[in-house]
């Protein structure tokens, strides 16, 4: 019974022909998976920077932040306020409210300005002499002089304006915009961090990373000086076939171990990729011989106090003409007095950033526009809060984040207006008040982007830069 019952299940491959032939599904289902595990291994590694459609008709293609660390003085800048120099030297008067500082104390006199200001281009509007150079340029900005933060010390705020939120591990504004409409450059970062020579800054690194995205959305940090990027350079007696060809046997090696979905991994395989496309693009973009005498001069590279930050300047500009979707160009780095960050002495610490940004600043606003660019760039300048009316040590301001200015040009803005103000002395701000989600927002709006739609799915729910609290600032689109 036992044998009729073999029998009965399976049948006895006569030959080697009949044993083929019936395990032709089986050979056909391994062929099978092989090409479905190669197709998954092909697009976990295909380039996810490719440029992608925007939700809408987009004004801008490009953003270059020039990130004042530290916090500038909307007081000493963008600002004035006339009842603040009659009333200084005196406590703040109660109808102002309270205000919450990290080292101010509670009987602090108020403190005037010494900086002087004057009406540039047709608008009219008022800018420091700090910043006469930027001034020249009034007619394309848009001044947001209400804007507002949630913390006053620097590593929250800092996080708050590069992610929207308070603590580290969110994703930066540049890596949401890269994951949103990808790189237009396929031989170039799409995503550029340029710090300040003089150190690192609060809330380090992390404030401009892809937090829990992919890491294809990092961004990538470029030194200051003529050699942004390090080992660009071929080894001695190898050529650029010899260096595609070791690029490409590492490539089908980690291909031939890739678990499908395993995204730091992918991403390290783009990594190589375009570490090797850098080797032929990226010393072009860096070689700024090729500039004018006239622009060099432009931008102020080759003086002192400008040459540093100019050179960087110029490079965002050179960045942004090769498709780079998001550059941030950093003043100030390193501890305290070395960033706008005056709390001893506002009138030294504010005389010499504005010395090495103003005239480099405004040099990227004229080049862009003559060359057309900045029609579709976005620039977006200011600090992670402002400072105190209140004096700090005498002649020194404290960390400000009721009431602040930053601004806008290019990229769809409409310049030569101011949005929003804050107070009679600039504690808060009173009309039109402007949130670090509404700088988000725009920047989104401008690029064709939603804010709703550029989501990605984290720990059980949908996250957004800007928590979908953000809202467009119509009076400057």
């Amino acid at each position: 019974m036992t044998d009729n019952i073999g029998i009965h299940h399976y049948r006895l491959t006569r030959s080697r022909r009949a044993f083929i032939r019936d395990a032709f599904c089986g050979f056909g289902s391994l062929a099978l998976a092989s090409l479905l595990q190669h197709e998954r291994a092909r697009a976990a590694t295909s380039n996810p920077l490719l440029a992608r459609p925007a939700h809408r008709v987009a004004k801008a293609k490009a953003v270059i932040f020039l990130f004042m660390a530290g916090g500038p003085s909307h007081l000493e800048t963008f600002d004035p306020k006339p009842l603040l120099n009659k009333l200084s030297g005196q406590t703040r008067p109660k109808e102002f409210g309270e205000a919450r500082y990290q080292f101010i104390k509670k009987d602090a006199k108020l403190l005037g300005t010494r900086r002087t200001f004057k009406k540039y281009g047709q608008s009219g509007i008022e800018v420091s002499d700090l910043l006469p150079n930027i001034g020249q340029c009034i007619d394309d900005i848009a001044v947001l002089r209400s804007c507002y933060g949630d913390m006053v010390v620097h590593s929250a705020a800092q996080y708050e304006l590069f992610s929207g939120r308070i603590v580290p591990g969110f994703p930066s504004m540049g890596s949401w915009i890269t994951y949103g409409l990808g790189s237009e450059s396929q031989s170039l970062p799409s995503y550029v961090v340029m710090p300040d020579p003089d150190g690192a800054l609060e809330a380090g690194q992390p404030m401009y990373s892809n937090g829990f995205l992919p890491a294809s959305y990092q961004p990538t940090m470029f030194r200051s000086g003529k050699r942004p990027v390090l080992n660009l350079d071929l080894p001695q007696g190898v050529s650029l076939e010899q260096r595609r060809q070791t690029v490409d046997l590492i490539r089908n090696l980690n291909l031939a171990t890739l678990a499908p979905e395993e995204d730091e991994f992918s991403a390290r395989i783009n990594t190589y990729d375009l570490a090797f496309k850098m080797q032929s693009e990226a010393p072009k973009v860096f070689d700024i011989s090729d500039e004018s005498p006239e622009t060099l001069e432009l931008y102020g590279v080759g003086t002192e106090p400008t040459h540093d930050y100019a050179r960087r300047c110029l490079l965002a500009r050179r960045l942004v003409e090769r498709g780079v979707r998001f550059t941030v160009v950093v003043s100030g780095g390193g501890p305290g007095n070395l960033q706008w960050d005056a709390h001893e002495n506002i009138e030294e610490n504010h005389l010499r950033m504005a010395a090495q940004t103003d005239k480099p600043v405004a040099g990227l606003l004229k080049d862009l526009k003559r060359r057309g660019l900045l029609e579709t760039t976005l620039v977006l300048w200011g600090g992670e809060f402002g400072r105190s009316p209140e004096a700090q040590t005498d002649k020194g301001r404290d960390h400000h984040n009721l009431g602040f200015t930053m601004w806008m040009a290019g990229g769809g803005i409409k310049g030569g207006q101011v949005a929003g103000a804050t107070d009679d002395i600039g504690l808060r701000a009173v009309r039109d008040r402007c949130h670090f989600r509404d700088i988000h927002t725009t920047i989104l709006h401008q690029l064709g982007l939603d804010q709703d739609e550029v989501s990605y799915p984290h720990l059980g729910r949908k996250e957004r830069l800007t928590l979908v609290h953000g809202e467009v600032i119509r009076q400057i689109v």
